[in-house]
């Protein structure tokens, strides 16, 4: 299985549902809550090329927010990435 990352903050409602999806398929995930950095946003640029969260990296690859893992999901290519 592949490695999840997902990047959040405690306010955002689309981490929540990110959360909420991966949680729904049994997906493990690491969670790293930037809440408490000031600076996140210009460390998640140049971590991920995204600026808001949640920023979710599958093995090391930006997938993006909760938008692209849910066109994922829907696409099936949500479990071939995960299995890759």
């Amino acid at each position: 299985m592949a490695r999840v990352q997902m990047y959040t903050t405690a306010w955002c409602g689309y981490c929540v549902r990110a959360k909420a999806l991966l949680d729904g398929k049994g997906i493990e995930y690491d969670e790293i809550n930037l809440d408490d950095d000031p600076h996140f946003r210009q460390k998640l640029l140049e971590l991920t090329g995204g600026w808001t969260v949640p920023q979710i990296l599958v093995d090391g690859e930006p997938i993006g927010g909760y938008t692209e893992l849910w066109r994922l999901d829907k696409s099936g290519a949500l479990d071939e990435h995960l299995a890759a």
